[in-house]
């Protein structure tokens, strides 16, 4: 075991690199593939419903595998798991890009769900046991910079490469990279020592009851809106089924000897607590990266690339912070690096809660920017502090179980944001409509304005009268969106803020404190 801990410092670099190398593959098809799917639904000949299985599916697969990490490296090995996934990911990537129609194109994307999944919480797990316990906050720093430049650079890549090639050039990208990845883990990659190979039967039950729960679950967080939620006989038995799977599920896995998903790692305070916290961070994060772009293209108008450019401070921002906070948190610990973050998001997200339809550049830079210091700050010290609890023989189970509430928790965020958007708007119409009268005077001379303005366009007598109207009524809708988007910001704010106080059932280990538990 000593030898194993003295010379992972040696190689630790390009292991970095390996690791690294993977999770920026993985993490970058969650958003890459977003700004193509108008130009597959062309392509294809799908519908706007149908076309949407394209990022429904990976997401799925991805949830499903995620927690099985633990125990498809203990039956097969980390080193042979991690190379199958990588394999998985770049085949069906070329798969993807000579896809012929959507069904073909959805099954590929399913495939290479499963690959993605598991390397990202593989790469967590090999990074936390390379480093020495006083570089746990690094490791984990260096971890969250692959995570978050991924998503970060995702939208503006898809989009210069489907406008200047085809959207099939955002899978053939892959393809160098995922052979490149494989070699270096052949080379740098090996399994440690205390990881124990298991034989015996698969826990098939336990298997079918998650993909049930979980499955059916990502499926009504995907469909809900559309469907109009409880309104829908298919989204009530989606429920249905989610419960009754997912009550099995932990039923099973809690009188199984060898279950296929280790949910005895739950019983850990600071563990259950600090994944409870990072599920609400990848909340708030995930609704935030599906209302932003649509608040600064469909409300504001803003093209494509420049609301890329809009968001980019928040990656730019969070892949600076985070080496920042890995070595400040020796010295500082969890709980003031998460708290600070916390208090930090929850403030940038205030600050677009009171913003109006005049709302310039700079006015959204700066809470971006306080966006991605304060997520990165959450990110390094919770990832590094929840899993210095956990003894290396469950590290690789304990990172499946802590990625799968974020991933699960993100899909609830975009659900939740997407309903609060549409309904919000509904609301909020109503309620402006209610103060637009003819005995308003603001209202009267407001119609006037705009009616003589379009008569001396050269309309006819009626005409004026009727796109006075229309305007009006266009004006209306984007101040309802505003208030809408306003309240939304604004119901993140008050969940980043009542997060805080979990932030004290968090483990207050220094580096030598968690040093034991890291060479159990």
């Amino acid at each position: 075991m000593g030898k194993a801990v003295s010379s992972a410092p040696v190689n630790k670099w390009l292991i970095s690199a390996t690791v690294i190398m993977g999770t920026i593959m993985a993490a970058l098809d969650i958003s890459i593939v977003n700004v193509a799917l108008p130009y597959m639904r062309g392509n294809l000949g799908a519908s706007v419903e149908q076309i949407t299985w394209v990022s429904t599916g990976y997401i799925l697969s991805n949830v499903i595998i995620m927690p099985l990490v633990g125990m498809m490296s203990a039956r097969f090995g980390r080193k042979r798991f991690y190379i199958l996934s990588v394999f998985l990911f770049a085949a069906s990537s070329l798969l993807c890009a000579l896809s012929w129609d959507l069904t073909s194109l959805v099954v590929f994307r399913i495939i290479q769900g499963i690959g993605g999944g598991a390397i990202i919480p593989l790469g967590q797990a090999i990074l936390r046991e390379s480093f020495p316990p006083d570089e746990q906050g690094m490791a984990m720093g260096i971890y969250g910079f692959g995570v978050v430049l991924g998503p970060a650079f995702g939208p503006a890549l898809g989009g210069w490469l489907t406008d200047n090639f085809s959207w099939r050039m955002i899978f053939l990208i892959n393809i160098p990279i995922g052979i490149l990845n494989l070699v270096l883990i052949t080379r740098f990659l090996h399994d440690p020592p205390y990881l124990k190979r298991e034989k015996g039967k698969l826990d098939l039950l336990g298997l079918g009851f998650l993909v049930l729960g979980l499955g059916a679950l990502q499926l009504l967080l995907e469909k809900g809106e559309t469907k109009d939620w409880l309104q829908s006989n298919f989204i009530v038995c989606l429920a249905v089924i989610s419960i009754l799977g997912m009550v099995l599920f932990i039923w099973r896995e809690l009188i199984a000897d060898k279950p296929a998903v280790d949910l005895r790692v739950l019983k850990n305070l600071p563990f259950a607590s600090g994944t409870f916290l990072m599920g609400i961070l990848g909340l708030g994060q995930y609704a935030a990266l599906f209302i932003l772009p649509m608040f600064l293209q469909q409300l504001l108008g803003y093209p494509a690339l420049d609301s890329g450019l809009v968001l980019l401070p928040r990656g730019l921002c969070m892949a600076v912070v985070m080496p920042i906070a890995g070595n400040m948190y020796n010295r500082l610990g969890p709980r003031v690096l998460i708290g600070t973050g916390l208090v930090v998001v929850a403030f940038s997200f205030w600050q677009l809660s009171v913003m109006s339809l005049k709302v310039g550049f700079w006015d959204l830079f700066i809470p971006n920017l306080l966006q991605g210091g304060g997520f990165g700050l959450i990110f390094v010290a919770l990832s590094t502090s929840v899993l210095s609890t956990i003894e290396r023989s469950r590290m690789t189970a304990a990172a499946g179980l802590f990625n799968v509430v974020r991933q699960v928790f993100g899909s609830i965020g975009i659900a939740a944001a997407a309903t609060a958007l549409s309904r919000g708007e509904q609301v909020y119409r109503a309620g402006l409509v209610d103060n637009l009268t003819l005995f308003n005077t603001g209202m009267a001379n407001r119609m006037k304005a705009l009616t003589a303005a379009m008569a001396g366009r050269g309309s006819s007598l009626y005409t004026p009268r009727q796109k006075a109207l229309g305007s009006l009524d266009g004006q209306l809708m984007r101040q309802a969106g505003m208030l809408a988007y306003n309240h939304i910001f604004l119901l993140v704010t008050l969940v980043f803020v009542l997060c805080i106080p979990l932030v004290f059932l968090l483990g207050g280990h220094s580096a030598t404190e968690e040093k034991d538990l890291i060479l159990d």
